[in-house]
Order: C-alpha cells, then sequence, then structure tokens
C-alpha cells in the first residue's frame, strides 16, 4: 500500500484554538491527523518524502469551523423566494457549488441544522467521500415546527412541509418524523422552539411547542442517540429547551436571570448567531432594508450581550455561526464576522473568540476534542493566512491573504474555476421595484 501523504508546515506563529498565545513552531501533517507540533525554526533533518511549506510571517491556525449555516437556501432574499422558488434537484447541484466557496475562505467545517428538500444528508455524504472537496459537514433534516410558523409566519402551512419546515401536530407526528429523519441518517435534530405571530405583544419571539412537546423531541431522538438544537429567541423557550434535555440552543436571545443561571448550571452550549443581525443592522441601507427592522436586530445584540458573556465567564462553551445562507450572508463572505461581534459586543479576546470558532465549535459537528485545535493526534483541519488575528479578527475576513487550508490533511484548492453563475428561470424572485408606486408621487 502507498504510504500516507506527509506534509510539513515550518517557521509559522501557530495559534492552536485553545486560546494560548502564539508561538513559533511547525506542525507535521501525517494521513489526515497532525503527527507532531514543534516549537522553534525550522530544522534541516526532515524526511526526502515529506512535502515542507514554509511559512513564514504567517500564521498557522484551525480552519474555522461554522455552527450555523444553510448551505442548501441559496442566498434568498425572502421566504417567499425560499419557499416557492427552490427545487429539489436543482437546490442539491447548486449547494454541490457553493460549500467549496466555506473552504476557500478557511472554513474546514459547518453545521447546517437544517435543509430544503432533506438535501444536507446527501450533500455531507458526498462531502464525505470525496465526491466534493470542501469541508466536513454535519447536517439535520426538514426543522421540526408547529403550525405557529417559526420565523415564517403565515407563510407555514398547518401540515406538512415547506421549505426547511416540517409541521408536526401531535405527539404520534412528533416521533414518526424524528425517528424517519434518524433513518435517513441526520447528526441533529432541528426544532424551531420559538416562532412569531401577527400583532405579537410581548419582547421576543412566542413559544410554539410545549415542554412536553420538548421533551418527546428530546427523548425519541436520545433513545437513537442522535442531538437536539432549537431556535429559541425567548427566556421561556430557552428555559424549556434545557429542561428538556436539548443539545444545544441557537441564538439564546433575551434570557431572564433564572434561565440564564439554569443554562450555567447545565452547561449547554449556546450559538448566538449574531451575524445576521449584525450584517442588517451595520449595512441594511446598503440593500434597502427597513431601518426599523434594522433597529430590532440592533437591539438584540444590545440586550443579549450582557447575558452571553456573564455564560461564557461562568463556562458555559459559546459557538460561532454565521447564518450564511441568505441573501445577507453569502456563502464565503461573512464566516469571520461572529468573532468580530463576540469581541466587539460580548467583550472577548480574539484568542477567546478564536476558540469559540475552532475548538468549540468541534462540538456542532459531533468531532468535539478531536478537531478545532493544534494538537498531535487531531484532525488536520487547519489554515495557514498571511495575518495576526489574534491581534485583530477582522483580518479572517480578508481571504486574499489565505494561503493553505488543509481538511483531513488534503490540500483545498483555494482558486475558484468556475464560470460566473447565469439567471436561473424561476430561482431567484422577480422584482419590480423597491417600493410601491403611488399616484400622488409621479
Amino acid at each position: 500500500m502507498p504510504s500516507e501523504r506527509r506534509v510539513r508546515i515550518e517557521n509559522a506563529r501557530i495559534l492552536d484554538g485553545l486560546g494560548n498565545p502564539a508561538f513559533v513552531g511547525a506542525v507535521t501533517i501525517e494521513g489526515d491527523r497532525i503527527a507532531s507540533v514543534e516549537t522553534g525554526p525550522a530544522t534541516s533533518n526532515v524526511d526526502a518524502d515529506v512535502q515542507r511549506i514554509d511559512a513564514k510571517g504567517a500564521t498557522l491556525m484551525p480552519g474555522l469551523i461554522d455552527a450555523h449555516c444553510h448551505i442548501t437556501f441559496d442566498e434568498p432574499s425572502s421566504n417567499d423566494e425560499l419557499f416557492f422558488h427552490r427545487r429539489a434537484g436543482l437546490a442539491a447541484i447548486i449547494a454541490a457549488r457553493n460549500v467549496t466557496k466555506l473552504a476557500r475562505a478557511g472554513v474546514t467545517g459547518f453545521l447546517d441544522a437544517d435543509c430544503i428538500f432533506d438535501i444536507g444528508v446527501d450533500l455531507r455524504d458526498a462531502l464525505a467521500s470525496d465526491v466534493i472537496a470542501g469541508p466536513r459537514m454535519a447536517t439535520g433534516g426538514y426543522a421540526l415546527l408547529t403550525s405557529v410558523g417559526g420565523t415564517a409566519g403565515q407563510l407555514i402551512p398547518d401540515a406538512g412541509t415547506r421549505g426547511y419546515a416540517v409541521v408536526v401536530r401531535t405527539p404520534d407526528e412528533i416521533r414518526t418524523e424524528v425517528r424517519r429523519q434518524i433513518k435517513l441518517g441526520v447528526d441533529w435534530i432541528k426544532v424551531h422552539v420559538t416562532g412569531l405571530i401577527p400583532r405579537q405583544k410581548h419582547k421576543g419571539e412566542v413559544q410554539a411547542f410545549t415542554l412536553d412537546e420538548l421533551k418527546l423531541i428530546c427523548d425519541t431522538a436520545h433513545e437513537l442517540g442522535v442531538p437536539v438544537t432549537g431556535h429559541c429567541r425567548s427566556a421561556n423557550s430557552i428555559r424549556d429547551a434545557v429542561n428538556a434535555g436539548f443539545d444545544m440552543i441557537l441564538h439564546a436571545t433575551f434570557m431572564d436571570e433564572p434561565t440564564l443561571e439554569l443554562v450555567i448550571e447545565r452547561s449547554v452550549p449556546l450559538v448566538p448567531t449574531f451575524t445576521f443581525q449584525a450584517n442588517l443592522a451595520d449595512f441594511g441601507d446598503r440593500v434597502g432594508a427597513d431601518e426599523g427592522l434594522r433597529d430590532v436586530f440592533r437591539r438584540e445584540i444590545e440586550g443579549s450581550a450582557a447575558q452571553l458573556r456573564r455564560a461564557f465567564d461562568a463556562g458555559v462553551p459559546l459557538l460561532c455561526g454565521s447564518e450564511s445562507g441568505f441573501s445577507l450572508t453569502p456563502y464565503g463572505d461573512w464566516h469571520w464576522r461572529e468573532l468580530q461581534v463576540f469581541v466587539e459586543a460580548l467583550g472577548l479576546t480574539p484568542l477567546q473568540a478564536i476558540r469559540s470558532a475552532t475548538f468549540e465549535c468541534g462540538r456542532a459537528i459531533g468531532l468535539h476534542a478531536q478537531v478545532g485545535a493544534v494538537v498531535p493526534g487531531w484532525l488536520a483541519d487547519l489554515q495557514v493566512i498571511d495575518a495576526k488575528p489574534d491581534l485583530d479578527v477582522r483580518m479572517l475576513g480578508e481571504r486574499q491573504r489565505i494561503r493553505h487550508v488543509f481538511v483531513g490533511g488534503r490540500e483545498i484548492d483555494l482558486v475558484d474555476r468556475e464560470p460566473p453563475r447565469k439567471p436561473i428561470p424561476g430561482w431567484r424572485v422577480s422584482t419590480y421595484s423597491k417600493s410601491i408606486l403611488r399616484r400622488d408621487d409621479v
């Protein structure tokens, strides 16, 4: 049998992903693993069959892991576009192209907790089998919703599926759908615990599932060895999700004091996913976003940062997720931005934010303490970047700085060799205007 490919990256500033300061050294990769981590300058005593990469002046660090991505959506500008202008076969083909954008941006792993048409499992298996070169992927299937509608309101039907959602109405339907998804091969069960309704009167979102229903989801999934994550944007929903046994909470905003204490007691990992909100708040004027909506999302960050920081200080794992997959968070552009929000809004140091985007995110892809750090024996998911992100995490967003990306020891081609996309009939929503043309306006 042929010997395993060996690569030695020398003279690099190494960030281990565990929060320790940078040091100069070398990393040797054998096969899909990190074989050794050494300190000091390069030596000449290296086997001739080892590929040597001189990373002098660059930083070697774990690849980013995006704990909240939507790779099958293809950057819709509205729920209408996502729910009514997508086709299963074409969505799978386009997702296979889009996923390569993540790797070229330094992302070596991601979680797609819910997907359209249940195609996440097939995409994950194509990546794992090297049909497509790209990051590691973990996936869910359809997100479980009640007819309250998740974040899509009245666009969600009272039964059946639409877009990324499957509506479950009874305990039997809950059990059946959870078991169906697990038989399909999902890594996670995703639940939209909260949603939006017309004339909503309180902060956050409305809880759409009862505590007993959430327990039933967790019990059914856990009996078959599959974890559960949930979209929660209210104190009650977070509290009930934690008490039900959820393994990870997405967003986790608007916590009150008792809920925060419970999260700290159970140490449930949190994925705030503020990137979408931050982009809309900071850059929404450039894409015609409503100013009122921008203020809502700005306040969600400001109103939840202190509680999330307290959870972090108490040892609760915080993971970085970008919500990439929408028009405000296109693939390959914003996977780094959550680190900036963690630094600027939550007050984490750059090293702490990097740990949240690497080591901690191994939990999201089922590889905790196996990936996301520069440690001998761990999976060689690494990037070499002409930057010092431990001084300024924004440098991670400058793709021209990325020299090398490795997933399982295999180097990713960083050159986009695909032709520019042309418009696809029926794929995007036609836009006649950005506003209503009143007679008095002409």
